[in-house]
């Protein structure tokens, strides 16, 4: 089976593609067919991910090949491929896993809704892109699954196209993530140029590996900034992370799926796919790629976890620490940390698919709000969502032992503060382990303590269809952790493949204290703040936030996401804005004047032409004809047909001829 897996690895990401295509065939009331085969679909290809993954099991750095031509044209042949390797093998069995959860919980949360069909074979296409990313041996077809990505997200969020504010988010997201993604494919032809192949691995001379690397030169930098480019936009890096607060329109499992296993992961995924090339050159493990990224991650972590302590929407407050983990993320691939990054990212896949799915079953209890402001009380109307949830925010704000977000967190912490360049970054993500814990224990008060406020009045428990993928994902947040503990990290060495050693000593170094004191003060510091949130007191309103009462300023100006849409708004958009109106202008009063200016000139210049063809030209014609027909007319005449006149002019002409010969003589 391992052999023929291998042979056929195109049929993980086929699996979900066919899968797509025949639900978008069947009648849109066909509700319960439709989810029966994007669930199917998806069990296969969790299967199929499974035995691709056992093989890499056996041998350390396994690394399995299937290249193939594309086409042709002139001497040079455009070649694809396919790839399994451990960073592939971990991702497909993430995203099958998590996906497969994501799916089950969908036939419950989208059971009321009129396309459902639509919905399911969005879904699958959306899964089977991601599946044909994480594969793909070649940059190039990893870009085309790259786009196929862009372009689920795009129908996805926009799903309630009715919706105004969904087809605005789904256009927003498609446009600012397109922006990155020209710069990845101008690193993508830049690096074809220089190195004459786009194939990650073949026989030593792939762009990843020596043959290819020593072809780029100077110009790896660019290159790599050029492909990080593109994981900016995809995974919502600062400046391109305005599109992913406001994909939180579509419905609630696409943004599970987005922030835990599909899209976002993507950019990530890339930067450590293409490491060597970011790596080239380096000194100390630094070059100047490595930094570009580490202080991208580094901006976009802090921001975002200080935008979510101010957010009221349940979900933008999950949005915006998903952006704040990229960052984390970022910064651990930049610092050198690939492997903890990774781990970092398949915690996150699990514990951010299961608040996603939490925050779901929250909205479908309270009938469809979404603002925690109007909630409180929910932990004993709603049991399983509250113990869930709260193992899911306790992953993500890094608390250790049992939840996995607290070891990997750990790691990069680790792998940060031994980074030569500078100490900074490692300082700063210290501040983000504290936000973090803070806005996800205000997130928790106001949702599920406290009174009940409207929200909660009615509220109640998800059926079992969507707590069941709750459980699950809740189990796997827990027992996750036992492959990443510095203890036995498995799966660090899986990643580098290398052997894993226990070794407990690991368990008391400096940096895991830290950020449990962090963590452990990020909690209380939420509770202290948040402890009567709904109870009305002498100064502040009941149904005001703690911060706002305290700095309104400074929580508006995190309430508005620091104002940068409305900064794009007055600079960006308001300069492409002006251009249109500038080329409208153009095209109404210059150039339209001056095509017309030409054609008058083309007019004049043809009435002049006429003028002489006809007055000229035809007139000569016409005279020369009348010439020629009296000329003809005149010695017409001379041939009579009387034998008389023909005597008379040969004698004449014979005199003629006599007196010429006279003169002569």
């Amino acid at each position: 089976m391992s052999r023929w897996i291998l042979d056929h690895l195109w049929l993980i990401p086929a699996v979900p593609f066919a899968v797509s295509l025949v639900i978008l065939s069947l009648p849109n009331g066909r509700h319960k067919s439709a989810a029966v085969l994007a669930v199917a679909g998806q069990v296969a290809a969790l299967v199929l991910s499974f035995f691709a993954f056992l093989p890499t099991l056996q041998t350390p750095g396994f690394r399995a090949v299937q290249n193939f031509t594309w086409f042709t044209f002139g001497d040079h042949a455009l070649r694809l491929g396919w790839l399994l390797d451990p960073l592939a093998a971990v991702m497909l069995m993430m995203i099958t896993l998590v996906g497969l959860c994501i799916f089950v919980f969908s036939t419950g949360y989208m059971a009321g809704d009129k396309n459902f069909v639509r919905f399911f074979a969005y879904l699958s296409f959306f899964s089977g892109a991601m599946l044909g990313l994480v594969i793909s041996n070649s940059l190039l077809l990893l870009f085309i699954f790259w786009e196929l990505v862009g372009l689920a997200s795009y129908l996805l969020i926009g799903f309630w196209i009715e919706r105004p504010s969904a087809a605005t988010a789904a256009k927003k997201a498609f446009v600012t993530t397109r922006i990155g993604d020209l710069g990845f494919f101008l690193g993508l032809l830049w690096l074809y140029g220089r190195s004459g192949t786009l194939l990650f691995y073949d026989g030593g001379d792939g762009c990843l590996e020596t043959g290819g690397l020593n072809m780029l030169g100077a110009s790896a930098t660019f290159i790599a900034l050029l492909i990080f480019c593109g994981a900016m936009g995809k995974s919502g890096q600062f400046p391109l992370h305005v599109w992913l607060p406001d994909a939180m329109e579509g419905p609630t499992p696409v943004s599970a799926l987005i922030h835990a296993a599909t899209m976002v992961a993507a950019g990530v995924f890339l930067v450590a796919r293409a490491y060597p090339i970011f790596s080239l050159g380096a000194i100390n493990g630094v070059t100047a790629s490595l930094m570009v990224v580490v202080w991208i991650g580094v901006i976009t972590a802090l921001m975002a976890a200080l935008i979510a302590i101010a957010q009221a929407d349940i979900k933008r407050i999950l949005a915006y620490s998903t952006i704040s983990q990229l960052g984390l993320m970022m910064v651990s691939l930049g610092v050198g940390g690939v492997a903890a990054g990774m781990m970092h990212l398949l915690a996150h896949g699990f514990f951010k698919a299961l608040l996603f799915l939490g925050a779901g079953s929250v909205i479908h209890g309270c009938h469809g709000e979404q603002d925690i402001r109007k909630m409180g009380g929910l932990r004993w109307l709603m049991p399983i969502t509250f113990s869930t949830y709260a193992i899911g925010m306790m992953a993500l704000s890094g608390v250790p032992l049992f939840f996995s977000g607290g070891w990997t967190k750990e790691e990069i912490l680790h792998v940060t503060a031994h980074w030569p360049a500078s100490r900074l970054p490692y300082y700063f993500l210290l501040i983000g382990v504290l936000l973090t814990a803070l806005y996800m224990t205000r997130q928790i008060i106001y949702v599920f303590f406290g009174d009940r406020r409207v929200a909660s009045q009615h509220a109640h428990e998800s059926p079992r269809v969507m707590t069941m993928p709750l459980i699950a994902l809740a189990i796997c947040a827990i027992l996750f952790s036992i492959v990443l503990t510095p203890a036995w990290p498995w799966l660090h060495d899986y990643l580098t493949g290398t052997a894993a050693d226990v070794e407990l000593v690991r368990l008391i170094q400096s940096t895991l204290f830290l950020s449990l004191v962090l963590v452990g003060a990020g909690f209380a510091l939420g509770i202290w703040m948040y402890r009567k949130v709904g109870v009305q007191d002498r100064q502040r309103p009941a149904d005001t936030d703690p911060l706002e009462f305290a700095r309104p300023q400074l929580f508006r100006f995190l309430e508005n996401k620091m104002w940068i849409d409305e900064l794009y708004a007055r600079t960006i958009i308001a300069f492409s804005w002006m251009s249109a109106r500038l080329s409208d202008w153009m095209d109404r009063h210059f150039w339209d004047r001056l095509v017309r200016g030409f054609g008058g000139i083309g007019q004049l210049l043809g009435v002049f032409t006429a003028s002489i063809d006809e007055r000229g030209i035809n007139a000569g014609v016409d005279e020369t004809t009348v010439g020629t027909r009296g000329l003809g007319r005149l010695i017409s005449a001379a041939h009579s047909g009387q034998i008389q006149t023909y005597l008379s002019v040969i004698a004449i002409g014979v005199l003629a001829l006599l007196l010429f010969y006279a003169w002569l003589a």
